[in-house]
């Protein structure tokens, strides 16, 4: 049999009869590993002679009419090789029960319900161990419609009722989003090693979102020695998919309403403050909001813009994820991203959009504008932090007061300027052997003088006199503003 549902018709073992089926509730010493082929009532021990193999023996009468009788049918059990021995409860205590089981690797079950009834129920999972398993599965179902559209509670559902599973919740880029941390993806369960005796095992679902993306995978893993087990738990791990990709859009949708709403916020903000007078007392419904949400609104601000350099995702998740690593800020769509203002100085704010950057779905670059007073300056810092998201690479921040000619010439597009920068600098680089009057060039122009630019290039400062006049002789003038920008711009580009 393949597909998703093999394995299914494989023999139950003992331990999906006491952790998901008939057996439900009891106490059992021993794995539980052996498959259950069929039930013999035992009444006297005399009857072993006649047990076959891979037999749930259930103990009646002088069988299990005291400790000593429990114990001689536990031996008589593994001498044949049954699958289990399950006794009244009152028949052994517990203490002597799980010390013989762990000696004889036999697996003992004490059951508070009639063992007549258990027999019953267990010979039915036997004999139709496919039906048993969809008992399960209908179980599931029911408890999943239950919980409703919430990732909590369904992780919550799949690992009570899966035991011995650990059940997890992944997001597309594999990190955690609910249940187990324990479970990981490894083999599948249809895979070369699912199934198999003994070995460990694992079963993947892919959950969709509702825009034909992927929400990311529900993962569920452990060591059943069932071969039906893995199948079972992967019907069941999909009957989880429709609750959350439900969770996933309402999620969104609740995060997309927010985004919306504080983006207005904020955008009234700013507006407010440039309508107001100077010295006028700041007040209105607005800024109550913008308190009560805990963001800044009056003293040192900074701004931010965080600029994806691929396509991006939503908003809404972009503004979360910000949020979660700078703190309680607005966050709107500016320029060709994201950008509010913080509390927080320069420095630091730099360094928790470092962290941001490290969490988004997107590749990204971030900038940093300079430190204003109250939120009339902010416009002009976001102007500094957008000049510097632009010329921060993917994964790196900027700050807008820091930023030299050199970050500024980075940003330009070399591969348009190389052609002529190579015009420019041609007289230079026709006597320039080894480039190091180019490099020498490069040094003076971004330091501003021979003495810094020896100091960068690690050489005596003659060193850099001599070889300015070797590149004014051939016939630059470094004295002139015009040449130099042209120079330094030449320079960078070819140096890149």
């Amino acid at each position: 049999m393949t597909g998703p549902r093999a394995g299914w018709e494989a023999p139950v073992t003992v331990a999906e009869l006491v952790n998901a089926g008939p057996l439900a509730g009891a106490r059992m010493y021993g794995s539980g590993e052996n498959p259950v082929h069929q039930v013999r009532i035992v009444d006297e021990l005399s009857v072993f002679g006649t047990v076959a193999p891979h037999t749930a023996v259930v103990l009646i009468g002088t069988a299990a009419s005291g400790g000593w009788a429990v114990e001689m049918a536990t031996r008589r059990a593994w001498e044949q090789a049954a699958a289990c021995v399950i006794a009244p409860a009152g028949g052994l205590s517990e203490g002597s029960g799980e010390v013989l089981a762990e000696r004889l690797g036999v697996t003992l079950i004490f059951v508070d319900e009639d063992p007549l009834i258990v027999a019953v129920r267990i010979a039915s999972a036997a004999a139709r161990p496919e039906a048993a398993r969809t008992q399960l599965v209908a179980r599931c179902a029911t408890r999943l419609a239950e919980a409703g559209p919430s990732a909590r509670r369904v992780l919550g559902v799949l690992n009570a009722e899966l035991p011995g599973t650990s059940v997890t919740l992944l997001d597309r880029h594999g990190r955690h989003l609910a249940g187990a941390r324990a479970a990981r993806p490894g083999t599948d369960a249809q895979g070369a090693d699912g199934g198999g005796v003994g070995a460990r095992w694992s079963a993947e679902v892919e959950v969709p979102d509702l825009d034909d993306g992927v929400l990311g995978t529900l993962v569920a893993g452990g060591s059943s020695r069932s071969p039906g087990w893995p199948a079972a738990v992967r019907t069941v791990l999909r009957l989880a998919v429709a609750p959350l990709t439900a969770w996933a859009a309402q999620e969104r949708l609740r995060a997309s309403r927010d985004f919306a709403l504080r983006r207005a916020l904020a955008e009234r903000l700013l507006t407010d403050a440039q309508q107001q007078e100077p010295g006028e007392p700041e007040e209105g419904g607005a800024r109550a909001e913008a308190i009560a949400l805990g963001w800044p609104v009056e003293g040192a601000l900074t701004a931010y813009q965080v600029r994806p350099t691929a396509e991006a995702g939503d908003a809404a998740l972009a503004g979360t994820l910000i949020a979660a690593a700078v703190g309680q800020v607005p966050v709107l769509p500016h320029g060709e991203g994201w950008a509010g203002w913080s509390a927080l100085d320069p420095g630091e704010l730099a360094g928790r959009l470092h962290h941001c950057l490290r969490t988004m779905p997107w590749p990204c670059a971030a900038g940093v504008g300079a430190r204003v007073e109250g939120l009339r300056s902010v416009e002009e810092s976001l102007l500094g932090a957008e000049a510097a998201a632009f010329v921060a690479g993917p994964g790196t921040v900027a700050r807008a007061d820091r930023m030299g000619p050199a970050e500024l010439l980075g940003a330009l597009p070399t591969g348009v300027l190389r052609t002529p920068a190579t015009v420019v600098l041609r007289p230079l680089l026709a006597v320039d052997k080894d480039g190091t009057l180019l490099e020498t060039l490069a040094a003076v122009l971004d330091e501003g003088g021979a003495l810094k630019a020896a100091e960068r290039l690690g050489v005596h400062r003659n060193t850099i006199t001599t070889r300015l006049e070797r590149i004014k002789s051939a016939g630059f003038d470094l004295d002139d503003a015009a040449t130099r920008l042209a120079l330094q711009l030449a320079c960078h580009v070819l140096l890149r």
